[in-house]
């Protein structure tokens, strides 16, 4: 029998303030990587075991990640650089607190460059994440998402999209005192479709906002228009103009088509910018668009986490060649698209389904979630790709009735608890960092 060595309590202290709060840089690649596994604390005491909560590097190819720790590199260094990342999932990412752990502990290791991408998910009738609101005086908005069939407004880059008919428009852009805090920005940008009416500083933010309204017609007919201001804030207000730019004159309410995406917020500092995107019930197949991608690109991304999976699992008649297929066909427009871009696949957990016995709603654990996993692997191993084998980090297969016995999972037993999505932000921060140090060490 294997004797386990005692582990150094000391030890253990430094590394749960290095994962938990991120603030301890002090631990240089080998010291961190000569640790025993179970030296580094896990947020599920007792439902994970050594080894599962690791990023899959495929050694067959170049360092699927060697672009972004570089930059991380440069971040530790002092230079003055941004590493920008897009989460893009579904509703798992779009509730906020999965991503936004990541985030949080990403930027107080390497440098908080701004809040990123905000989306006017409550005038699209949608859930909004607790860390900013973006509010209007107008009260009808046709909300159009990447999920629907038919689209009913424009896809912006955050995968939905609001339009009205009013010949006057506000916004309101405010970051959540507690729940932002540290998430003031002096710039943002506005995303809107090419044609919508622009906006400028309402009278409050006057003072403080100047406004560069984009004179060029962008991919995917978006314009990005800048708003710089002379401090940090935490509020930015707007109105809408018909005002042909450079003139008096006022061109016709019905020349315009007024379609808002939302914004990315930034302070101006070094460090890490993270996109958040989600939209409830989206696949793969809903993000495979034509229209759709080159506006993501435009943000710029260098890195790209992908946490999708969920929904096809629910399929009736799932088929992993069919899934196979449809994860290939995304990332081939992927790279197209934005072919610099280094990329990040991660498994869903396990979760419940719904289904009747003797015409008794019951719950089962839904074994589609394993197959997923396991495509996602493949196609992560076909494609030289880092995968974070999230399935298997949350305890793989039974693993959701633990969760859902710990108050990890909400009622629906699909979607997790606000504390049951920290954890697994915490967790993708632990394995991101354990892959950036063992790089760091060859």
């Amino acid at each position: 029998m294997l004797m386990r060595r005692k582990s150094n309590p000391f030890i253990r202290f430094l590394i749960y303030i290095y994962v938990c709060i991120g603030t301890v840089t002090s631990l240089d690649a080998q010291s961190l990587l000569t640790l025993e596994s179970d030296t580094l604390p896990l947020p599920l005491p007792g439902m994970l075991v050594e080894g599962r909560d690791t990023l899959y590097i495929p050694a067959s190819t170049d360092h699927a990640l060697r672009h972004t720790f570089a930059l991380l590199d440069s971040l530790r260094e002092g230079k003055d650089t941004v590493l920008t990342i897009v989460h893009l999932g579904d509703s798992h990412i779009q509730a906020g607190y999965y991503s936004g752990r990541t985030m949080r502990l990403l930027q107080s290791t390497f440098g908080n460059a701004g809040r990123g991408w905000i989306s006017p998910l409550k005038l699209n009738h949608t859930n909004e994440p607790a860390d900013y609101f973006i509010r209007s005086s107008i009260r009808e908005w046709t909300a159009g998402r990447i999920t629907q069939h038919r689209k009913r407004t424009n896809i912006g880059m955050g995968g939905i999209g609001i339009r009205s008919l009013s010949p006057s428009i506000n916004l309101q852009v405010r970051i959540a005192p507690k729940n932002g805090a540290g998430y003031s920005f002096n710039k943002a940008i506005f995303y809107r479709k090419g044609n919508a009416m622009p906006m400028l500083p309402t009278d409050e933010s006057k003072p403080l906002a100047k406004a560069f309204l984009c004179d060029t017609l962008l991919p995917g007919d978006v314009r990005a228009d800048t708003f710089c201001l002379s401090r940090l804030t935490d509020t930015l207000l707007l109105h809408s103009t018909r005002r042909k730019q450079g003139t008096n004159t006022l061109l016709p309410a019905s020349t315009f088509n007024n379609t808002y995406f939302g914004f990315s917020l930034t302070n101006g500092n070094p460090g890490i910018l993270y996109h958040s995107i989600g939209v409830n019930g989206a696949m793969y197949v809903n993000y495979t668009d034509e229209d759709y991608l080159p506006r993501l690109a435009l943000l710029r991304p260098q890195l790209l986490i992908i946490s999708l999976g969920t929904n096809e699992s629910f399929g009736r008649r799932f088929s992993e060649v069919e899934f196979h297929d449809q994860v290939k066909r995304f990332l081939i427009m992927v790279r197209r698209e934005m072919p610099c871009v280094e990329i990040i696949l991660t498994t869903p957990p396990e979760c419940y389904r719904r289904t009747y016995v003797n015409k008794k709603r019951v719950f089962v654990r839904n074994d589609n979630t394993s197959r997923v996993a396991s495509v996602l692997r493949q196609v992560a191993r076909e494609e030289g790709l880092a995968c974070w084998d999230l399935f298997t980090a949350t305890g793989g297969k039974n693993s959701s009735r633990k969760w859902f016995e710990q108050h990890l999972l909400a009622r629906d037993r699909i979607h997790f608890s606000r504390r049951g999505y920290e954890d697994q932000g915490t967790l993708l921060y632990r394995a991101f960092m354990k892959a950036y140090y063992k790089y760091k060490s060859f």
